[in-house]
């Protein structure tokens, strides 16, 4: 039988694909000693991609010290350049030593990123490091160490590692002497710290709970802004005089009224959800409490998010902008 040329050229080089190839890769990366076991570890230590850390290594000739130096510094040009976008997604964490607790919120672009396990870390960490800063001042906090490094060293890395807009937005605080605190986080996206005199901390975080649920607009009626009772006022008046009732019977209408206002508003005269027997002061009054203040944050709040136009970028692609 006679065998075709050309079946002998497949049957050869089908063959020579199984014989050991040429890689310039290994020999560029033995002729400049680095190693992958160098690679590798300075991937570990860093997160950067695996070609950012050869390079690194080669224009550091092997020294990873210097290399993770090298990374850094190019870290932080990543971080500047993606920190014009939007990061409306995130964590709220909190903590707390003796009477004091605090809330960091800390942002990022995609709620993808919001439960990866680096970001969970370092926002743990930024919590635990807010609860001896002053006076809620965040720039003190993005100053404070944090395992060696500064909390915007370690949040300008931690970009660089995810390729995200990382942000420490914002830090509050509350308790003090003679204070008992609690916190409640609903799903990492809510926040709040209850701060009463008297009472348990599981009482002020049950009662933080009942915030997260209902979220009052005031503590107690003295919160309410003279401003805000006038203009419910005016509002209620003129709504009471358009049915037709004489001013002294509108007077009477409009005082009942605020006084049902403020009841719905204000913390104390709302009832509380998780028995709905009692009114929250009446909770703390069993208790042999009172109230002091509540601080409630959620995740994105106030940040206007960009609202992507699926069909308008695909109009754009298609005439080659």
């Amino acid at each position: 039988m006679t065998i075709s040329p050309l079946i002998i050229l497949l049957i050869a080089s089908s063959t020579n694909a199984f014989l050991p190839q040429h890689n310039p890769f290994l020999v560029y990366k033995t002729a400049l000693g680095v190693t992958t076991a160098e690679i590798k570890e300075l991937r570990d230590a860093t997160g950067a991609g695996m070609m950012d850390c050869k390079k690194a290594l080669i224009e550091n000739e092997g020294d990873v010290d210097a290399a993770t130096e090298f990374l850094r510094k190019k870290g932080l040009a990543k971080a500047d350049k993606k920190a014009s976008r939007v990061a409306a997604e995130g964590k709220i964490v909190v903590a707390s030593v003796d009477d004091k607790a605090v809330m960091v919120e800390i942002n990022c672009e995609t709620d993808f990123v919001a439960k990866d396990g680096s970001f969970l870390e370092f926002a743990d960490s930024v919590a635990k490091t807010a609860v001896d800063v002053k006076d809620d001042n965040l720039e003190a906090l993005m100053s404070a160490d944090l395992n060696g490094s500064t909390v915007e060293e370690a949040r300008q890395a931690l970009v660089a590692k995810i390729g995200e807009n990382i942000q420490v937005r914002r830090l509050v605080s509350r308790g003090g002497e003679d204070s008992t605190t609690g916190s409640y986080i609903h799903m990492n996206r809510i926040g709040v710290i209850v701060e009463i005199e008297g009472g348990s901390e599981e009482l002020a975080s049950d009662i933080a709970m009942h915030v997260a649920a209902m979220d009052p607009p005031f503590a107690v009626p003295e919160d309410v802004p003279a401003e805000t009772l006038e203009k419910e006022k005016e509002i209620l008046k003129a709504q009471a005089l358009d049915s037709g009732k004489p001013a002294e019977i509108v007077d009477k209408m409009v005082e009942g009224r605020i006084r049902k206002y403020l009841e719905e508003i204000c913390l104390v005269s709302q009832t509380y959800v998780k028995t709905n027997d009692k009114t929250v002061g009446k909770l703390l009054e069993e208790n042999g409490a009172k109230m002091k203040g509540f601080t409630r944050i959620a995740v994105g709040e106030g940040i206007e998010k960009k609202e992507d136009n699926f069909a308008e970028e695909v109009a754009k692609m298609a005439a080659g902008n």
